[in-house]
């Protein structure tokens, strides 16, 4: 299991002229990517509909990369896109299910 996700997390997307482009690792829900200093931006990475985008549409790169319905996210500072990982599991939250709390204090789903 260990291999599988060390084989995902180094894998590199193709890069866009005017983008950089990484893939999200399982349940991240905020951006990871260091400034000239090597602070984390930690941005919301939140769903991008590139189709309607004014900016992009003049672009035009993701498009012509992915087409024109692509799951896409982007960091909301620093504009980094994601690509949704393969191996996630969709939840009900369109940004990833998040993490089981490791203080007890998460409560059971209800029973249907």
């Amino acid at each position: 299991m260990a291999t599988t996700e060390t084989a995902t997390s180094t894998q590199t997307p193709a890069q866009l002229p005017h983008h950089k482009v990484k893939i999200k690792k399982l349940g991240q829900r905020s951006c990871n990517e260091k400034d000239d200093k090597g602070k984390f931006c930690g941005g919301h990475l939140k769903r991008w509909y590139y189709m309607s985008d004014a900016v992009e549409k003049a672009c035009g790169d993701v498009e012509k990369a992915w087409g024109p319905n692509a799951e896409v996210y982007r960091c909301e500072f620093c504009k980094t896109l994601y690509l949704p990982n393969p191996e996630d599991v969709r939840g009900i939250n369109v940004a990833g299910k998040g993490r089981t709390s490791v203080f007890g204090l998460t409560v059971p789903p209800k029973e249907k």
